[in-house]
């Protein structure tokens, strides 16, 4: 997935790279796509579990917890038994990215992986950091900004990826009724989280992010209207 890393002040590309070698590190080991990686070990029974690294150790205790906390509407295991942390591990990764960053120092940044992003402080021009929400009838189209102001940003949909997000508490059945669903969280791993079970809950998910604390959302349908949490227009100014 395309990774984008602006980092404020003099700095030199050092961080950038520190950044990006982690991000590598993390596709090593969590990647579902990659036969050398701990999870495709773990999948194929090729590691016992006294074996799991703790990164895998806390990704999975997050997973069960984000279970527990959307009744069941995110769930890691395949209906083949397999794990795939997909949806918990891009913003995990992203806020321990930010964590590097903040840990040299900086307090100006900008880093978004796969439309999921954590930033701080300003950009380059001293305003705030923006965030668009693109139309998914025409992604060339911005349809909404929003200021996250330190806040993480997640967008789960359909139109760019396809149908890759299911109801796990049904039959396996994709989700029709919406097409894109953007969160607002604490940090981007909060937002990510809850993004990807809000939308498997379909209509339904945005009337949960309604009643989460600290969370806000802007859900657009299939038939095109958008629908926004009560809290989420004060991320709209500037």
């Amino acid at each position: 997935m395309p990774i984008t890393v602006d980092i404020g002040g003099a700095c030199g590309s050092g961080l950038v790279d520190a950044v990006f070698e982690y991000f590598e590190h993390v596709d090593r080991r969590f990647s579902t796509y990659r036969t050398d990686s701990e999870i495709s070990a773990i999948n194929r029974g090729d590691l016992a579990v006294r074996d799991w690294s703790g990164e895998m150790m806390e990704v999975l205790a997050l997973s069960g917890q984000t279970r527990t906390e959307t009744g069941g509407y995110f769930d890691i295991r395949r209906s083949d038994g397999s794990l795939d942390p997909s949806g918990i591990v891009k913003g995990w990764a992203i806020r321990n990215a930010a964590g590097i960053v903040q840990r040299a120092g900086v307090d100006d940044f900008f880093i978004e992986a796969g439309g999921d992003i954590q930033s701080r402080g300003r950009n380059p021009s001293g305003l705030d950091w923006s965030v668009g929400i693109r139309n998914p009838f025409n992604a060339q189209e911005i349809i909404k900004v929003v200021y996250p102001r330190g806040h993480g940003v997640a967008t789960s949909g359909t139109y760019v990826r396809g149908q890759h997000i299911y109801n796990p508490l049904g039959t396996g059945e994709s989700i029709t009724e919406i097409v894109s669903l953007t969160v607002i969280g604490a940090d981007v791993f909060e937002a990510d989280r809850f993004a990807t079970a809000a939308f498997a809950m379909g209509r339904d998910g945005i009337l949960f992010l309604e009643r989460t604390a600290g969370l806000e959302g802007y859900v657009v349908g299939s038939n095109g209207r958008a629908t926004p949490t009560s809290g989420f227009g004060a991320f709209c100014q500037s």
